[in-house]
C-alpha cells in the first residue's frame, strides 16, 4: 500500500518537466511515422518536431546549462541535478534524432520517389540539371556568400543563431594532404534570402529537387583556389534566448526587454547541432570556438533546421494532405445579424477552427463603426502580424471612442512584435499599458462598452486563446461572448486591476483570477470532490489542460485520486504527473491528443455533487500560470453550452486514433478510446459542428 500522500508530500511520484516535454514532442515525431498519415502531413510534422527542439534548446536547455555552472548554495535549493537532467536530455534527443533520420530516409524519400518527387545531390543530376545549378551559383547564390578563412587562434567564427553554415576542411594544394596543412573555413548557407528546396528542370514530367546546402557545397569547391577541399560540414549553433527579466520588480522595464532584445541572437551557444561525420580535430576547433563542453553537442545527419521543411514544395499534389475542414459559420453569429443584439439573447460560445473566427474580429470592427460604443478594452498577448483587429483598435481611436490595450511584451519571442503594436496603437490614441514587473498577464479578455437607453451596457469575450488571427486556424480554443452583468462586472475589474496597479479589487465570485482566487478555488473544487467520495457520493473531475507541472497541484490530485475520486484528463504537453500507481494515482486516467490542430483550450470539469461546474480558462496548471500570472478561468452558466462542451469533452475521450496514454512507461501508446469504431476526436468534433449548426439554420 502507497503511503498516503497528505503524510508525505515529498516523496511522490514527479517527472521532471523537461523530460515529460520531451515525451511530448516525441507524440509529435509518431505523426510523422504514422502510416496512415498523407505524405506532406508527415513532412509537416517533421518540421513540427524540429522546430520545438529548437526553441526547446534556445530556452529550456540554456537554463540548465546555466544551473549547472551556477554556486552550490543555488544548487542545493533545487530538487534535481541540472547536470544530470541534461544527460537525459541529450539521450532521448539522440534517440530521438536517429529515429528522424530512420523516418526521413526509410519512409519520406521512398514514399516522394513513388509520387515522382525525387531529392537529389549534384552528383545524381544529369547535364542539363548541373548546367542549371552552375547558374544559379553565379546568377543567385553568389551576392550572397562569404567564404571565411578561419586561422587557428587568430580568427574565430561568430555564427548567428540557428542559421545554417558549413564548416570546411582544407589543405594546401602545394603542400600535400598532410594533417598539419590542413585549414579550415566558415560558408553562410544563406537560407534566410534563399528557398532552401530548388526544383529542377527535367522533361520527363518528374519533380525534381536539390536543397541550398547542396548547391553552396558545389560553390565551395570554386571559392577556395589554391585549397584542395576535403570536405565540408552543416552546423547549426543556437543561442540562450531567455530574456532573464521576468524577476524584475524595479527600473524601467520597457527599456530593459527593448535593450535585452537586442543581445537575444548574439546570446551564449546553448547548442551545436553538426553532422556527425564531421573529423575530430575540427569538431575540437569548434567546441574551443564557441566555448563549449560535451552537454552542448548534438550530432545530426547531412542536414539541419529541419524545420525548413515547412516550406517544402507540393506541386499541386493536395491529394498527400489532409482533407480540407474549412472553417464553419457560427449561425447566431452571421454577417447579417447585429452581433451586439445577439449577445444581449444569450450567451454565445465559438470554437475555433472548427468555426470561423470572424465573429471575434466583428466584434471589434463593429465596436469600432457602432457610434453607441463608447469603450474598448483589451488584453493583447500575442496577435497576427497583419491584424484586423488591431486595426479597428486603432480605428475606434481616432474616432474619439476610449480605447485601452494591456499589452504583454514579456510573451517569449513576440516580445518584439508586440513592442511595435504598441507604438502603433499609442500613435493612434490608444491608451496602452505594459508588462507588470515580476508578472504576466496571460488572461484572454476584452470589453466594450455600448450606450442603450442612455445606460452603459458592457459585452465582453472571454477566451482560451489569443487575439490572433492566423493561429486561430491550426489551434484549438473556446471563444465565448457574453452581457451577463455576472462576468461583465468582474472583468471590468481585471481590466481596473491592469489600468491602475493601485485598484483593490472586490471579492471575485465568478471569475477565478490568477494572483487572487484561481489556487484556492481550484483547490476548494478538488477538496470538494475530495470530500464528496470520502462520504460515498459520486466524485469526479475532467480536467483538460496543455500543461501539467505544478507541484502543489498534483500532490492535490494525487490526494484526490488516494480518496477515490475518478479523474480523467487531457493534457496535451508536458505532463509531470504519473497515473495508474496502485494506491496513489490509480483513479486518474491520462490522454494527450496530437493530431492536425494543436489542441490549446483549457476546460475544467467539476462534478460537484451533481451540479456541476464547468470552467474554460486561459490558464495551465503549471506554477507560473497559478503564481506569477494574471490568468482567468470562466464559469459557464448556460444550460446549453454546457452540454456542448461536454459533448466535445467526450468525444475527446473516446479517441482512439490520435490519442496517446500517459502512463508510468512514457511510451506514448495508442489510446484504446471507449469505441469499437475508430474515433478521431478532432475529426468527429468538425462533424459534431457541422450537424449540429445545420439543426439550429
Amino acid at each position: 500500500m502507497t503511503k498516503d500522500i497528505t503524510e508525505d508530500k515529498k516523496s511522490y511520484p514527479y517527472i521532471h518537466r523537461d523530460i515529460s516535454w520531451l515525451y511530448f514532442n516525441e507524440r509529435v515525431l509518431q505523426e510523422a511515422e504514422d502510416l496512415e498519415m498523407p505524405l506532406f502531413e508527415k513532412i509537416k510534422f517533421l518540421a513540427i518536431y524540429s522546430n520545438n527542439l529548437g526553441e526547446f534548446f534556445r530556452v529550456r536547455v540554456a537554463n540548465l546549462r546555466n544551473l549547472v555552472r551556477v554556486g552550490k548554495k543555488t544548487k542545493r535549493k533545487l530538487d534535481y541535478d541540472p547536470k544530470e537532467i541534461i544527460k537525459r536530455v541529450l539521450k532521448i534527443v539522440n534517440e530521438q534524432q536517429e529515429r528522424f533520420s530512420k523516418i526521413f530516409n526509410e519512409q519520406i524519400i521512398p514514399e516522394l520517389a513513388k509520387n515522382d518527387i525525387h531529392l537529389l545531390r549534384y552528383d545524381d543530376l544529369g547535364k542539363e540539371q548541373k548546367e542549371f545549378v552552375n547558374n544559379y551559383i553565379q546568377d543567385d547564390l553568389q551576392p550572397h556568400i562569404q567564404p571565411v578563412l578561419l586561422v587557428k587562434n587568430k580568427i574565430r567564427p561568430f555564427l548567428n543563431n540557428s542559421e545554417l553554415y558549413l564548416a570546411i576542411l582544407l589543405k594546401d594544394k602545394s603542400a600535400g594532404l598532410a594533417e598539419v596543412n590542413e585549414h579550415y573555413a566558415i560558408l553562410k548557407i544563406p537560407s534566410e534570402y534563399l528557398p532552401r528546396f530548388i526544383e529542377l528542370p527535367n522533361s520527363n514530367g518528374r519533380h525534381d529537387i536539390i536543397m541550398l546546402d547542396d548547391i553552396v557545397r558545389r560553390a565551395v569547391t570554386w571559392m577556395f583556389p589554391g585549397y584542395h577541399i576535403v570536405d565540408s560540414y552543416s552546423i547549426k549553433l543556437t543561442r540562450d534566448a531567455e530574456l532573464y527579466i521576468d524577476d524584475e520588480f524595479s527600473g524601467d522595464l520597457l527599456l530593459k526587454i527593448k535593450n535585452s532584445l537586442k543581445k537575444r541572437n548574439v546570446g551564449p551557444a546553448s547548442r551545436l547541432v553538426y553532422d556527425a561525420n564531421m573529423p575530430p580535430q575540427l569538431l575540437d576547433f569548434l567546441i574551443e570556438s564557441f566555448e563549449l563542453d560535451k552537454y552542448d553537442l548534438l550530432p545530426e545527419g547531412r542536414y539541419h533546421n529541419n524545420f525548413d521543411f515547412f516550406k517544402f514544395p507540393s506541386f499541386g499534389k493536395d491529394h498527400m494532405k489532409n482533407t480540407p475542414l474549412p472553417p464553419l459559420l457560427y449561425p447566431a453569429l452571421t454577417p447579417e445579424s447585429s452581433i451586439f443584439e445577439e449577445i444581449k439573447k444569450r450567451d454565445h460560445m465559438v470554437h475555433f477552427p472548427y468555426h470561423t473566427y470572424e465573429p471575434v474580429i466583428r466584434f471589434f470592427e463593429d465596436a469600432a463603426n457602432d457610434p453607441n460604443v463608447t469603450e474598448i478594452r483589451i488584453v493583447q498577448y500575442r496577435v497576427a502580424r497583419k491584424s484586423r483587429i488591431m486595426q479597428a483598435l486603432m480605428k475606434a481611436a481616432r474616432s474619439g471612442k476610449k480605447v485601452f490595450a494591456f499589452i504583454e511584451i514579456k510573451a517569449r519571442f513576440d516580445e518584439e512584435a508586440n513592442l511595435k503594436w504598441g507604438e502603433s496603437l499609442e500613435k493612434a490614441g490608444v491608451k496602452v499599458h505594459y508588462s507588470f514587473p515580476g508578472l504576466k498577464v496571460h488572461s484572454k479578455l476584452a470589453l466594450v462598452k455600448r450606450v442603450e437607453n442612455e445606460k452603459n451596457k458592457i459585452y465582453t469575450y472571454l477566451s482560451s486563446g489569443n487575439f490572433h488571427e492566423d493561429t486561430s486556424k491550426i489551434y484549438t480554443d473556446l471563444g465565448f461572448f457574453t452581457s451577463d452583468k455576472k462576468i461583465t462586472r468582474e472583468v471590468n475589474e481585471v481590466f481596473s486591476i491592469l489600468e491602475s496597479v493601485d485598484h483593490r479589487p472586490k471579492d471575485f465570485q465568478h471569475l477565478l483570477v490568477g494572483q487572487f482566487n484561481l489556487r484556492p478555488d481550484l483547490k476548494k473544487m478538488i477538496n470538494k470532490e475530495i470530500a464528496n467520495a470520502k462520504a460515498g457520493r459520486t466524485a469526479r473531475m475532467i480536467l483538460k489542460m496543455n500543461s501539467l507541472e505544478d507541484k502543489e497541484m498534483i500532490i492535490k490530485l494525487y490526494e484526490a485520486s488516494q480518496a477515490g475520486v475518478k479523474i480523467k484528463m487531457i493534457v496535451r504537453g508536458l505532463c509531470c504527473l504519473t497515473p495508474g500507481i496502485k494506491g496513489l494515482s490509480d483513479n486518474i486516467e491520462v490522454i494527450s491528443i496530437v493530431d492536425r490542430f494543436l489542441e490549446h483550450s483549457r476546460v475544467f470539469i467539476f462534478h460537484n455533487d451533481g451540479e456541476e461546474k464547468i470552467y474554460v480558462s486561459s490558464a495551465d496548471w503549471m506554477y507560473r500560470n497559478l503564481s506569477k500570472r494574471i490568468e482567468t478561468a470562466f464559469p459557464i452558466y448556460d444550460k446549453n453550452l454546457k452540454k456542448e462542451i461536454k459533448s466535445i469533452i467526450a468525444i475527446q475521450l473516446q479517441d482512439n486514433v490520435k490519442a496517446r496514454i500517459i502512463d508510468q512507461n512514457n511510451q506514448n501508446i495508442t489510446s484504446k478510446g471507449n469505441s469499437e469504431m475508430p474515433v478521431r476526436s478532432q475529426t468527429s468534433t468538425y462533424y459534431y459542428y457541422k450537424n449540429k449548426d445545420k439543426e439550429e439554420t
